[in-house]
């Protein structure tokens, strides 16, 4: 038994979607299916949110949007009138539910964090029952279940959810144990999972692919599939290096530190579940399905140069913290960084030296996070300074920093591009080596950095 986790990607609009029924009638027998959200939808529910807040006039529109998105991918799934009915009823009760969730944000005038998470899992809901509904019209034994009938029991946090693995497990193998059947096909919502006490908590956006571990974790699945519109895993970015290449198979720790900087392929926290499970995760195309993929194991394989892949994001900020003596000081990371988690702002790195603390931020974090360290009193630090005119690059393969040479090549390379680096992060991770440019410069460095390790 396989778990296939499907992107909102693959399922941008009504063509889309009826190319993926199709995929799994002909190859998805006795599989789950972890779906998101049609393409577009999560953005609509949550900016919804606003719009409810701002006057419940929008309330209608907000609904009637989102039926009229889905109406059109039905129509590309489903031709006989009886079964658009039925179904067209079944998504009826739904939508009601969810405006009656934004009339009561209208009438309390909060968006709780509960009601936030309560609404945004509406997308992965309504996706798995339309594509239930597409194969059963077309004859083939299929049904969905919710995560909260599976038992995805989480922790509890809101918008960024972990799940509780050993509960999960228990319940997930249990309901498998008196389900499931070797020709049915199964889809279950993605993105979210439900806490002890029974609240709805989502995993953070993107995190339908973190759902599909788990559930493959917990089922005990031969292999947990990404169906995507691209090849896989490639060495740079395509739009960045035209002649990149696949990266045929890499370890779990080069994926997550791929993810993490925005290779867009998996979620960062997918490798999690899977690793300790010891479950292989195949990228695979569903414009070419028997395309060789990326094959992601617990060994992978060394390549030559040991780097696999070149990465960047631009999503990010340095908020930099000054201060005399900051190594020596007890207690002022701890009091920064506690502040800044009360905030709700994620730091994505920390680098620190006897002057100055320099966190790594998102872009969208940047200003409400040095804001919020403004309120420190007694104030721990002289002054702050924000950069924002930066992007974050890497180089990924499974033991760097065993190898010499490989940072030097690295450095040089882009040295010679005419590139200045302005951070670097090395030896915290066994497969990634992290520094920052300014983002102008980005192209060049990337281009010095493949050609430099697979162009010859």
């Amino acid at each position: 038994m396989k778990v296939i986790k499907i992107g909102g990607g693959c399922l941008k609009d009504g063509p889309a979607a009826n190319l993926i029924i199709e995929l799994i009638a002909k190859r998805g027998k006795g599989d789950v299916f972890v779906l998101s959200a049609f393409y577009g939808v999560t953005d609509i529910l949550i900016s919804g949110i606003d719009r409810a807040l701002e006057s419940e006039e929008n309330i209608p529109l907000i609904i009637n949007t989102l039926r009229t998105r889905h109406n059109h991918i039905i129509k590309k799934l489903i031709q006989e009138e009886i079964p658009k009915k039925q179904l067209s009823k079944s998504l009826g009760d739904v939508y009601k539910k969810l405006e009656r969730y934004y009339y009561g944000i209208n009438f309390t005038r909060e968006a709780t964090p509960r009601m936030q998470d309560m609404i945004a899992t509406f997308g992965e809901r309504i996706c798995a029952i339309i594509m239930a509904k597409a194969l059963v019209c077309r004859g083939i034994d299929s049904s969905f279940v919710l995560p909260e009938e599976l038992g995805i029991i989480s922790d509890g946090k809101f918008t960024d959810a972990s799940v509780v693995m050993d509960k999960t497990h228990k319940n997930l193998s249990a309901w498998m144990a008196r389900h499931y059947e070797p020709q049915k096909i199964v889809f279950v919502p993605g993105f979210y999972g439900v806490s002890e006490k029974g609240d709805i908590t989502t995993f953070g956006r993107g995190g339908s692919d973190y759902s599909a571990a788990v559930v493959a974790a917990a089922a005990g699945a031969s292999v947990l599939e990404i169906w995507k519109d691209t090849q896989g895993f490639m060495t740079a970015d395509p739009d960045n290096i035209p002649q990149c290449k696949l990266i045929p198979e890499l370890t779990y720790e080069e994926a997550a530190e791929l993810a993490y900087t925005g290779a867009g392929i998996l979620h960062p926290r997918t490798v999690e579940p899977v690793r300790k499970a010891g479950i292989n995760i195949a990228i695979k195309n569903t414009y070419d399905p028997d395309a060789l993929g990326s094959l992601i194991t617990q060994t992978g394989i060394t390549t030559p140069t040991i780097v696999k892949s070149v990465s960047y994001t631009r999503d990010v900020a340095v908020l930099k913290i000054h201060a005399s003596g900051v190594g020596a000081r007890h207690g002022i990371l701890s009091q920064i960084t506690e502040n800044l988690a009360t905030a709700g702002i994620n730091i994505k790195s920390v680098v620190t030296s006897q002057t100055c603390i320099s966190l790594l931020l998102s872009r969208k974090d940047i200003k409400k996070g040095h804001t919020s360290i403004q309120g420190i009193e007694p104030s721990p630090y002289r002054k702050t300074t924000v950069v924002s005119d930066v992007a974050l690059v890497s180089i990924v393969g499974e033991g760097l920093h065993q190898n010499r040479g490989i940072a030097a090549k690295c450095f040089t390379a882009v040295s010679n591009a005419n590139v200045n680096i302005e951070m670097i992060s090395f030896g915290t991770s066994n497969a990634a080596l992290y520094f920052l440019v300014q983002e102008r410069s980005l192209d060049r460095t990337i281009q010095a950095l493949h050609s430099i390790f697979f162009d010859g």
